[in-house]
């Protein structure tokens, strides 16, 4: 867990040292030079202007929600692996659990020995601990390149859609909002099962609050990717653990009613 928060601080450094590269103040063309702007940020800056003019008056916002579920439904079977991982490793919490107080000594060679058993038994059950990761290496760069297709793109930065500017923070803090919230939401169904980890409720809280830091600066059309991102996510999270989600509630109601 501990590389995992790692991983993702190295990630939100690496947009934010990305996104405030002096590339985005250079317009994006097809003639555009260099492997990021000719396989990241063109592609999705043609596509968002393609679907906008499919609508007559250039409704970029509506476009960024197309892309934006054309992009999900891409990473769909590595989403639903990430997902099965996730199930996996709720089943294997007691053996965990047990595991942990087996091993409760915070000396070297016993933590040493908690980390082999913790290995053998997720190597016994299939289950990947870095599953999890896997999604969001493969998101960054996609955010990244819309950060920089919309900034590099004229038409879209100046674009407005519902109440806000497609190239500017939202004024009202509503997409923020709503992106740390469907975050949250998202994260909590996936973990469902997992609520005793004190590290996995930690990963809980900080990603929302980390979302709505960043999205307060970011540009709306970011934010907007992101909650329509996470709507997608957790409409397909439902989906595949349905059963999972009912079983838990059930077995919350009759807990209750004893």
């Amino acid at each position: 867990m501990k590389r995992r928060i790692l991983l993702i601080s190295a990630l939100i450094g690496l947009v934010l040292l990305l996104s405030g590269c002096t590339q985005v103040n250079e317009p994006i063309t097809a003639e555009s030079t260099g492997f990021w702007n000719k396989y990241f940020v063109y592609p999705l800056s043609w596509l968002i202007t393609y679907f906008a003019e499919l609508f007559g008056e250039s409704n970029y916002g509506l476009a960024i929600i197309i892309v934006t579920l054309l992009i999900r439904f891409a990473l769909l079977p590595l989403m639903i692996k990430q997902t099965k991982s996730s199930k996996a490793m709720q089943a294997i919490q007691p053996e965990l659990k047990e595991l942990r107080e087996k091993y409760s000594s915070k000396d070297q060679a016993t933590q040493q020995k908690l980390q082999q058993e913790t290995m053998q038994l997720f190597q016994k059950h299939g289950v990947n601990p870095l599953a999890g990761c896997f999604p969001l290496l493969i998101q960054m760069p996609i955010l990244i390149g819309f950060y920089h297709a919309i900034m590099r793109t004229r038409e879209i930065a100046e674009h407005n859609f519902l109440w806000f500017d497609l190239g500017e923070s939202d004024p009202y803090y509503i997409l923020p909002i709503v992106a740390g919230v469907t975050t949250f939401i998202q994260q909590k169904i996936t973990m469902m099962g997992m609520e005793n980890n004190p590290q996995m409720a930690m990963m809980l809280w900080l990603m929302p609050i980390m979302i709505v830091i960043f999205a307060f600066q970011f540009p709306a059309a970011l934010a907007l990717y992101w909650v329509v991102g996470n709507i997608f996510m957790i409409v397909q999270t439902i989906l595949i653990k349905g059963p999972d989600i009912r079983a838990a509630k059930s077995g919350n109601a009759g807990g209750a009613k004893k």
